[in-house]
């Protein structure tokens, strides 16, 4: 069984309250859980300490066991310190897509062409006071 730590909505519409649930993965998402392990309310500000409750013992436990957390809630387990999150690293991400290489090199083909008659004229004028 696959145990998945991730958040569970609840609140009515348009404002939303989470519950931070250890469940299998197969479960809908505010389906069957086994265990609340914490709560998270994205409408209170980040400064105020109840945004995000942890239950650190039962948290830590269901690491231990296997139990592999979203991203979300790792974020959330990586601020108060229980698990380590490493940034994703994409350096594929950065680069230009074909269509906006074909249009830089087509914009540099374009300012070259101009810079190259103007070169033209005055080699021949050159030539002609020799």
């Amino acid at each position: 069984m696959a145990l998945k730590l991730r958040l569970a909505r609840g609140g009515s519409k348009k404002r939303p309250y989470y519950r931070i649930v250890v469940t299998d993965a197969r479960n809908p998402r505010d389906g069957r859980f086994i265990e609340k392990v914490g709560t998270y309310n994205p409408l209170l500000s980040k400064e105020i300490g109840n945004r995000v409750t942890l239950n650190e013992e039962r948290i830590k436990y269901w690491l231990g066991v296997g139990a592999q957390p979203t991203d979300r809630v790792l974020r959330f387990l990586d601020e108060a310190g229980l698990a380590k999150r490493t940034s994703p690293n994409n350096p594929i991400k950065g680069k230009p897509g074909k269509k906006a290489l074909e249009k830089i090199e087509n914009d540099l083909a374009e300012a070259e062409a101009p810079a190259a008659e103007a070169e033209a004229p005055a080699a021949e004028e050159l030539k002609a006071k020799d």
